[in-house]
């Protein structure tokens, strides 16, 4: 099975739209990215690609995650995705046990975004959730990534105490993609419960990265958003 997806993703890959995505990851030297290695394919023709490998297993999977190339990886994590949401427990346990067994190769925020809640986060809605805050205290930055994105899934159901304790550990990581996750989540936070993000902001906003301060205040009222980018104005 895994030479046919291979040999499928060979197919729709476009040179030029390649170029466009390895200057977007960054993969230049000393970037978060580097050295990775792009087909040129559309993340909705993936999703389309899903629907016809139905059978695909998990060995695929896996084959998919060794894969050098960026789209080869981001397929088998959408092919995990789906698969995950049509399982059973059983089945939902082994997928889970295979992401999180796989995070090195889970190595750019797409990969992450586009999964961690839907496999991470959904899992764990009904179970203990302490590999959340093992993941955060990796010296991984993907692994940090997906701790806290994949509270999406938590927020969605109306849950945000995680999400909030996950972002305290995050504020003075190194990273800006950290930032920017971090911030995103505390936004989702927002639009359902302000009140709490504001909280957050009074007793943490003094050491909030500024790019994490202005993805969270994104969608508050103009006076109070230049209220708290006046607050922290010497942050970084």
């Amino acid at each position: 099975m895994i030479d046919v997806l291979s040999t499928r993703l060979e197919a729709l890959s476009d040179e030029t739209y390649a170029g466009n995505l390895q200057w977007f990851f960054k993969t230049g030297p000393g970037q978060y990215g580097e050295g990775d290695l792009f087909r040129g394919i559309r993340v909705p023709v993936l999703r389309k690609l899903c629907r016809e490998f139905p059978q695909a297993g998990l060995e695929d999977v896996v084959s998919l995650l060794a894969s050098p190339w960026h789209e080869d990886r981001l397929f088998g994590l959408l092919l995990l995705v789906e698969r995950y949401r049509k399982s059973d427990d059983v089945g939902r346990e082994e997928i889970y046990e295979t992401y999180c067994s796989q995070t090195s190769r889970i190595n750019n925020w797409d990969l992450v975004d586009l999964s961690a809640p839907q496999i991470v986060g959904c899992h764990l809605q009904a179970r203990d959730r302490s590999p959340l805050y093992r993941f955060v205290a990796s010296d991984s930055l993907w692994e940090r990534r997906i701790a806290i994105v994949s509270t999406f899934h938590f927020i969605r159901q109306g849950e945000f105490i995680d999400t909030l304790a996950i972002a305290d550990r995050l504020l003075e990581d190194p990273e800006e993609l950290i930032h920017k996750a971090t911030g995103w989540m505390l936004r989702e936070v927002a639009k359902r419960d302000q009140p709490a993000v504001e909280a957050f902001l009074q007793e943490h906003g003094s050491r909030m990265p500024r790019v994490m301060l202005r993805y969270t205040i994104e969608r508050f009222p103009e006076g109070l958003r230049q209220h708290y980018l006046k607050s922290t104005a010497n942050r970084h």
